[in-house]
């Protein structure tokens, strides 16, 4: 897990990194909230430790920056400050952190924390759903699932790669339209067959039938 530790006081950004270094993470540091704003976005950090008060930038400021920037959007912010005051905390989770930790910190603590974020951050990674590029494989015209690949026909595969498109309800006109193309006579029960077969390999969870309207896919 990569960690980016930001703190103005250079024994408190050694202190913390050669015992995260120690326990095998991957560490960069940034002496102020704005270049933990650019050292982030190259990094790419799992988890940025932060401090609330420092020069050029300070933690909320560089908070609210991380959390409106794509590359930086999905970080793990924790501060790691001595300001405490409720008013402050509040702030803090308004900018967007995730968590808050008050110095002074064991390192034992401040470790174990890491490491609970860590585990938090795995299982999160492990429960999210694939995406579109994930599902489906193009050259071989199938469809990964959690228990493998299942091939697809040429048709099942393109109903099943529009329904994946956008999490929508697709009607049976714009399916015809996107599979089969405009001015194509297609036989009246030709997509419920389709959509049966698909059913059969993928699952039957997996799409839902909205009467009168048309066909959802569901992860």
């Amino acid at each position: 897990m990569r960690v980016l530790i930001v703190d103005d006081e250079l024994d408190i950004r050694e202190f913390v990194q050669y015992n995260l270094v120690k326990e095998g993470y991957e560490v960069a540091c940034a002496t102020n909230g704005r270049e933990a704003v650019e050292r982030a976005v190259e990094f790419r950090p799992h988890l940025i430790l932060m401090d609330m008060m420092m020069p050029v930038m300070d933690g909320r400021a560089a908070c609210c920056a991380l959390r409106a920037n794509p590359a930086t959007a999905k970080s793990m912010i924790v501060f790691l400050s001595a300001v405490c005051e409720e008013e402050s905390l509040v702030e803090c989770y308004k900018a967007g952190a995730d968590d808050y930790i008050t110095k002074p910190v064991s390192m034992k603590v401040l470790c174990s924390r890491v490491a609970a974020i860590k585990n938090r951050i795995k299982r999160d990674e492990e429960s999210a759903p694939m995406s579109i590029s994930e599902r489906l494989v193009e050259e071989r015209h199938s469809y990964v699932s959690n228990d493998g690949e299942v091939r697809l026909a040429v048709k099942e595969f393109e109903i099943l790669r529009l329904l994946l498109s956008e999490p929508r309800i697709f009607t049976r006109e714009e399916i015809y339209s996107a599979v089969w193309g405009d001015g194509v006579i297609v036989g009246a029960r030709t997509l419920d067959v389709h959509i049966r077969h698909l059913r059969s390999k993928i699952g039957d969870e997996h799409i839902s039938t909205h009467k009168g309207v048309g066909f959802l896919y569901k992860d």
